[in-house]
């Protein structure tokens, strides 16, 4: 089955991987620091700091910026649920607001109507890897003195007006998991230009511990080994392994953006040709990393629901996927009293949509099959 994802490795990404477990690197991370460089260099940011997840890096950026109890931040339902979860790890409360029925990224305008004084940052999804309209958002957020937090997990190297994405907030996220683009199997990364989020978040992943000794208050003993424990932090490491890989995958990005705008320029001309598909819109100005493609299906045309839509496009081999269910649709959420009815844009998006395949390795053959079987539908 043509998955709506998948992971994209080659002999070089092996090697460095092996490259690595030869060296037996134990403690030293050289390969996490040069990951890191040269990710910030990409994307044009003075620091980044590598996680072992997407999720591990969302907590340290709701952390560094001092979300807690009492504390509420703004965030969109139509995403995984580790964004909104990095806020009720830190016992603030995650308040979801609709997003633009266009491009299906946070409405500026619907982030206007949530703000409380208890608000203490928004955090947008570039959704699909398309980016949100981040002029809006950071006027709103310096109106309000609110901290911004990207997360731009499905969107490195996606651009808004000439800007990549992560690069237009206090600090990004981005997710290294294996649909991603940049894959180390597990992994993620914030970006940032401020360095004092930069310090906080760097210690934040290893424990709180520190060996700079100008930040030792109690410990003066002077030793080469010498520790000290300045916060309570979390293991949120990246391996050396991983990072190699992630270095590797660094090396290919723009390649396999170009392959996927190729792909979605495709799908877009064939499929605006069908009636009962409604294809992604483009904010003017934004240039999409194209993490997934996802389609409306208008089920009245068509003659069937987006369950069968569903089923009968997986029987032909072609594995599409929902993302996503709405967060606060999660039994967890709706344990915490949050309501179906919150986000009406969202949720009516939800019951419609379908991401179909849409990844590097793909062959533009696979591309025409999928379109093909889309058409068959209505057969």
């Amino acid at each position: 089955m043509l998955q709506y994802s998948d992971i994209w490795i080659e002999e070089d990404d092996i090697s460095a991987v092996t490259s690595v477990l030869k060296n037996g690197y134990a403690s030293n991370l050289p390969k996490v620091e040069e990951f890191e460089k040269k990710f910030a260099g990409y994307i044009g940011t003075k620091y980044a700091v590598a996680f072992n997840s997407g999720t591990s890096a969302l907590h340290a950026s709701t952390f560094a910026i001092g979300i807690k109890k009492g504390d509420e931040a703004i965030t969109t339902p139509m995403t995984f649920a580790a964004t909104s979860n990095s806020i009720l790890y830190q016992n603030g409360k995650p308040i979801f607001a609709d997003i633009d029925k266009k491009t299906y990224n946070i409405d500026p305008e619907e982030i206007r109507k949530k703000i409380t004084k208890k608000t203490k940052a928004i955090i947008p999804v570039h959704y699909t890897g398309q980016p949100c309209d981040m002029d809006s958002i950071n006027k709103i957020a310096k109106e309000n003195d609110l901290f911004v937090i990207e997360d731009a997990s499905h969107a490195p190297g996606a651009t808004y007006k000439g800007k990549k994405a992560g690069t237009m907030s206090d600090l990004a996220v981005f997710s290294f998991h294996p649909v991603k683009h940049i894959a180390t199997y597990e992994g993620g990364m914030v970006a940032t230009n401020n360095p004092e989020l930069y310090e906080k978040i760097r210690l934040f992943r290893t424990h709180g511990i520190t060996r700079d000794r100008s930040k030792m208050k109690y410990i003066t003993e002077d030793a080469m080994w010498v520790s000290d424990q300045i916060l309570l932090g979390y293991n949120y490491r990246l391996t050396d392994i991983q990072a190699a890989l992630g270095f590797s995958q660094l090396k290919k990005l723009d390649r396999s953006l170009e392959i996927r705008r190729k792909y979605a320029k495709i799908y877009n001309e064939e499929l605006e040709k069908l009636d009962f598909i409604n294809i992604p819109y483009q904010l003017p100005s934004t240039n999409s990393a194209w993490h997934l493609y996802v389609i409306q299906i208008n089920q009245k045309k068509l003659g069937i629901s987006r369950k069968q839509a569903f089923e009968r496009l997986r029987e032909a081999g072609i594995g599409v996927w929902v993302h996503y269910l709405p967060v606060y649709y999660y039994s967890y959420y709706q344990s915490l009293g949050y309501n179906r009815g919150i986000c009406p844009n969202a949720e009516k998006l939800y019951e419609n949509i379908l991401s179909i395949p849409m990844f590097a390795k793909m062959s533009e053959n696979d591309v025409y099959n999928v379109i093909e079987k889309i058409k068959s539908l209505r057969d």
